[in-house]
């Protein structure tokens, strides 16, 4: 039974109002930006060009901040990230009642909120967000140090494997598409074309950085458990080579955009 409280009815509310969709469109945009930022990175790396550049978001973010008017964009980044936040948060408890749907809006909470927690570090305090994989590393060690750390870091490993899974179906599917309100046919066919190829390269991304992560667990090796970056890496040294780094990153580019379309079209 849904609850008719005076503070559910507030944050029904808020979570609904027109100021908070206008501020998760800009953070669909702002997710775009990270997401074309780290596919032209990897490009960068699969064509022998990256350098020492880091293709994750933290990678992105600093990218940002280091062009002109870079923290003012980070701002408004951060901002559109946080009402973001709060919109899938509406979302998770107002929307959907199915299992999976909530399941999903939760874990993309916590990645909106980890996101602007990075973005407000560099912002306020000046310091360097740390990259994807040395969270993994640091998570990592922690789990070791625990009783049932090696098991604990192989369920973290087979619950990124069952997310990019999950993306990969979700995109194969097509079935991003119920959240869009896209009616005009050609340009439906763009989002469309344009969702499947970046959901199923996000999806090959985790379950790459998954599988790491379970090596890590099997060798009791914190350092073999990676992030973005590393899983591209670990692509670009599979027999494919760096081509199939190179698809999977012209997905990633593509999936921005189709972030920007979501800024134009998605219910919120």
């Amino acid at each position: 039974m849904v609850s008719t409280s005076p503070t559910s009815k507030i944050a029904r509310r808020v979570a609904e109002h027109p100021v908070l969709d206008r501020v998760a469109k800009i953070g669909f945009a702002a997710r775009g930006v990270l997401y074309g930022i780290i596919g032209l990175v990897a490009l960068q790396i699969g064509l022998g060009n990256g350098g020492g550049a880091e293709a994750d978001k933290s990678g992105a973010i600093h990218l940002v901040a280091s062009r002109p008017l870079g923290g003012l964009l980070l701002w408004i980044m951060a901002i559109g990230l946080a009402g973001l936040a709060l919109w899938q948060t509406g979302e998770l408890v107002f929307g959907s009642h199915e299992p999976l749907d909530r399941v999903e809006a939760a874990a993309r909470v916590v990645v909106y909120v980890l996101l602007v927690i990075s973005l407000l570090g560099l912002l306020l305090q000046d310091k360097r967000a740390s990259s994807t994989d040395e969270q993994s590393e640091d998570l990592t060690r922690l789990l070791f140090g625990l009783s049932a750390g090696p098991v604990l870091v192989g369920l973290l490993g087979l619950g990124l494997v069952a997310f990019g899974v999950f993306s990969v179906r979700e995109g194969w599917t097509e079935r991003f598409m119920r959240h869009m309100r896209v009616t005009e046919p050609r340009t439906r066919t763009t989002v469309v074309k344009l969702g499947k190829a970046g959901y199923i390269a996000r999806g090959v991304i985790a379950a790459a950085a998954g599988g790491l992560i379970c090596q890590a667990a099997l060798t009791y090796d914190p350092e073999k458990a990676v992030g973005i970056d590393g899983a591209l890496r670990a692509l670009a040294a599979t027999p494919a080579g760096p081509w199939l780094l190179v698809v999977v990153a012209g997905g990633l580019v593509l999936f921005a955009v189709y972030c920007f379309a979501e800024a134009r079209w998605h219910r919120t």
